[in-house]
């Protein structure tokens, strides 16, 4: 299996919206983006958003935009921040990289397409000498610990290597810190609603 990861267009944005009823069916219906979401993504900042095709079949996506993150007023909303799916938050000047969203079909998980995608965003990031990546991240596998520890508790665990998330522990397989957890971020019953957030910061960067 050969997959390509190509900037996106606006030729898959069919594709990408089915992709997310595929990837994310525990998410409320309203954190779905829709095929004109993807289309504004095209038109605002191609060039950091991302797919992976097998042939001509959309099998993942690596979507964000740039924006200037407040660490200090870090709590926020997926919808919020995504403007409801259309990165109209998008600012070329902005110092960090906004990673909204990382999917992976689950036919073709487990086969570096997600490591694939998060180097893409990484080497946009260093292209455009940005900060590095900021991101909220979903604690799927905490749905299982829920009734017995608390969001908290369950990410310090996988952080320190005590439990597996596949989400979190992959993040932090690929250099991402946890600078805190963000709650009511997204509908999302795994979770409770709970997320992570999370930081790569780009090792490349030089001050302008």
């Amino acid at each position: 299996m050969t997959i390509r990861i190509e900037i996106i267009e606006a030729r898959f944005a069919s594709a990408l919206e089915q992709l997310q009823r595929d990837c994310f069916p525990t998410l409320g219906e309203e954190e779905l983006m829709r095929e004109e979401h993807f289309l504004n993504h095209c038109r605002l900042f191609p060039e950091g958003n991302f797919v992976a095709l097998d042939d001509e079949r959309v099998v993942g996506l690596g979507s964000g935009f740039l924006i200037n993150f407040d660490f200090d007023q870090a709590q926020h909303s997926f919808q919020e921040i995504i403007d409801s799916g259309f990165y109209s938050h998008h600012d070329p000047n902005g110092a960090w990289y906004y990673g909204a969203d990382i999917s992976v079909h689950p036919d073709y998980r487990r086969r570096g397409i997600g490591s694939g995608l998060y180097q893409a965003r990484k080497d946009v990031v260093q292209r455009l000498n940005r900060h590095g990546i900021v991101a909220g991240g979903l604690i799927p596998d905490y749905a299982d610990f829920k009734s017995i520890m608390s969001p908290q508790t369950y990410a310090a665990k996988v952080i320190a290597g005590e439990l597996y998330d596949s989400t979190l522990s992959f993040q932090l397989g690929r250099g991402f810190k946890v600078r805190g957890l963000l709650e009511n971020y997204i509908e999302d019953d795994a979770s409770d609603n709970w997320a992570t957030l999370i930081v790569w910061e780009n090792p490349e960067h030089q001050p302008v």
